[in-house]
């Protein structure tokens, strides 16, 4: 992929981030099929681990994940996902987020997760996460309904962070 392939990816606090998005139907194959290898050239380039459509403007029920096993590209191209069980424990894992670059903050999230999903083929798909990848994939199901993963957090930190992150947005914008 060039770098000409690559999306602008929205910032907070961009309102578009608070969209919910739509459920990708039969008319959307061809947009999405083009939309996927671009999300993932941006997410590579950016360099994230999970990249949801909101986040570069298109409100629809797709995201990309790559975490690199064994440091070769493993790239997951998730439409209409959905969990479909989740386990009553629970993990605290440090999150970020492309559109609040700089910031980080422990988000607690059930620790395994089963999703349903369709792939770029339009087969469904299913698949059982735990660790990073269950918080990833959970994560960036948030974005496809319009939440953050600072909405995790309590008023407190959330506002702490947001504050922090218009500050970095600022003193990048003067230089």
């Amino acid at each position: 992929m060039t770098a000409s392939a690559t999306l602008p990816i929205l910032l907070v606090p961009d309102t578009r981030l608070r969209a919910k998005a739509r459920a990708v139907g039969a008319a959307d194959g061809d947009a999405v099929r083009d939309l996927a290898p671009r999300m993932l050239a941006t997410m590579y380039a950016a360099p994230g681990i999970g990249l949801a459509a909101p986040q570069i403007g298109v409100t629809l029920r797709i995201f990309v994940v790559d975490l690199q096993k064994n440091e070769a590209p493993d790239p997951m191209v998730l439409v209409n996902p959905e969990i479909t069980a989740e386990s009553e424990a629970i993990a605290v894992r440090e999150e970020g987020c492309l559109s609040l670059p700089g910031q980080y903050a422990e988000v607690a999230r059930p620790a395994r997760v089963r999703m349903r999903y369709h792939d770029l083929g339009g087969a469904k798909r299913e698949i059982e996460a735990e660790g990073l990848l269950a918080a990833c994939l959970q994560h960036e199901l948030d974005h496809l309904n319009g939440v953050l993963f600072v909405d995790h957090l309590s008023a407190l930190k959330r506002n702490m962070l947001l504050r922090k992150l218009a500050k970095d947005l600022r003193l990048k914008a003067q230089d």
